[in-house]
């Protein structure tokens, strides 16, 4: 288990985690989500012992990181997948992390077949892909059998069976009991792989909960479809609930359940092609959560005219 209590880390006038608390219990994959500049990379280095908290404590299973005799069997991290000596190779890399703690040459050989590096574990790291450079920093991570993982953007760079790979073996690894923390952007990848989420934004946690709660505390919208959608929409917002303006046939109301806007539909004779139900999505909820905690904006892009493209 991973604990965090009254956890703060300032930079100078700069507070980057303020005072967090949390608990990543092992046997289950939990999500750790937030904007650029949340505290995320900042936690996880706190966790593992590369910066000490300015307030407050981290531990794994009891312990802060450092105070572990053997840290790489308790805790494996990616955090920087070109973090490896570009001139070694993916074998030599990993040998010399086993030699430093004590890990035989045969658990080397292991997780190069983990990791898919079979085919380059002879060749040097500097000429790695950032894929093969994310399997090689997955395979350091697991080098001592460890009962806590912490994983930064695994899937950056990597292929969709890569994808695919990180997603089945985070889950295996929760499912025998280990701990895994996984921070990710790729909202619709988290939504297929965690069981609870831990969300950060300008180092507060804005939510610790099952990701199903997450989505279902967005609430849902319904779908409709209608040939006469103008008038359908008017008469649905005279019974209180909200209609987006339609486009063309389409348009979504809130407010008010399917059953509702059918019935109102069939009562007023107005025909229906669509009557659906729609969910929100976990990107719809982080995004909506985290609307006010980015720390930077982007303009919105200018129209582009034809004059402006010659």
């Amino acid at each position: 288990m991973i604990e965090a209590e009254g956890l703060v880390k300032r930079y100078g006038a700069k507070t980057a985690v303020a005072g967090i608390d949390f608990q990543v219990r092992p046997g289950v994959v939990t999500g750790f989500l937030g904007p650029n500049g949340a505290g995320k990379s900042t936690t996880m280095r706190m966790i593992v012992g590369l910066d000490a908290p300015t307030a407050g404590a981290v531990t794994v299973n009891g312990k802060r990181y450092r105070e572990h005799r053997a840290p790489l069997h308790e805790v494996g991290a990616l955090l920087e997948a070109k973090a490896a000596h570009r001139g070694r190779t993916a074998r030599n890399h990993l040998r010399v992390l086993a030699a430093t703690h004590g890990i035989p040459d045969r658990r080397v050989d292991e997780v190069i077949d983990l990791a898919g590096l079979g085919e380059v574990a002879r060749k040097r790291v500097g000429g790695f892909s950032l894929g093969m450079g994310q399997r090689l920093g997955i395979a350091a991570a697991l080098l001592g059998d460890p009962a806590t993982l912490i994983l930064d953007e695994p899937v950056n760079g990597l292929d969709p069976d890569g994808v695919r790979w990180v997603r089945t073996f985070v889950r295996q690894l929760a499912a025998e009991g280990r701990t895994v923390l996984l921070s990710s952007h790729l909202m619709s990848e988290m939504a297929q792989t965690a069981d609870h989420v831990i969300v950060l934004g300008r180092g507060r946690v804005l939510a610790d909960m099952p990701i199903g709660q997450l989505i279902e505390g967005g609430g849902s919208r319904v779908s409709v479809a209608s040939p006469r959608a103008a008038e359908l929409v008017a008469l649905v917002r005279s019974r209180g609930a909200t209609a987006t303006e339609p486009e063309g046939s389409r348009f979504d109301v809130t407010g008010m359940d399917a059953a509702a806007v059918g019935d109102a539909a069939a009562a007023a004779g107005i025909a229906l092609h669509e009557l659906t139900t729609v969910g929100s999505s976990l990107e719809e909820v982080y995004m909506s959560m985290t609307a006010d905690e980015v720390e930077y904006r982007s303009a919105a892009p200018a129209a582009v005219t034809e004059g402006s493209r010659a």
